[in-house]
């Protein structure tokens, strides 16, 4: 087993904590984030399917994260959540909604929209560094 850097893997346990905490939020209040989700601007049918998935995906991401053998994945699937997610507040930002919904976990939902957009963009660019470190070392 090679000798990783803790600068190395960091990127990961980040993004790990990140999902666990926004995913674990959703699920302990769950009745108060599935209402959310139904507040949206889409169909209730995809609400009521992103209430289950949003979470899960996010617990999901930060157990491929903590893997080695996964983490290649758990950036990409981070890069792919983070840009919707980045979408989503971009048009929130701009007005594209009729009103402006919110299902954030904790800390992150007492952010404005400006701060959520800057916030998402370092997890991105994080992300796509993890990743780039990540690929890095498979192509040895």
């Amino acid at each position: 087993m090679e000798n990783i850097s803790p600068f190395k893997i960091l990127p990961s346990y980040l993004l790990a904590l990140l999902w666990t905490y926004t995913g674990l939020d959703k699920l302990i209040r769950f009745e108060q984030s599935r209402k959310a989700f139904h507040n949206q601007t889409f169909p209730a049918e995809l609400a009521e399917i992103l209430s289950y998935a949003v979470p899960l995906a996010e617990l999901l991401l930060a157990i491929l994260l903590v893997f080695q053998i996964t983490r290649w994945w758990g950036y990409l699937g981070s890069i792919l959540l983070l840009t919707v997610f980045i979408t989503y507040v971009g048009l929130i930002w701009v007005g594209a909604f009729p009103r402006v919904p919110c299902n954030c976990a904790g800390l992150i939902d007492s952010m404005g929209w400006t701060a959520h957009m800057i916030l998402n963009l370092n997890l991105l660019i994080l992300a796509i560094v993890g990743l780039w470190i990540e690929s890095k070392k498979e192509a040895r």
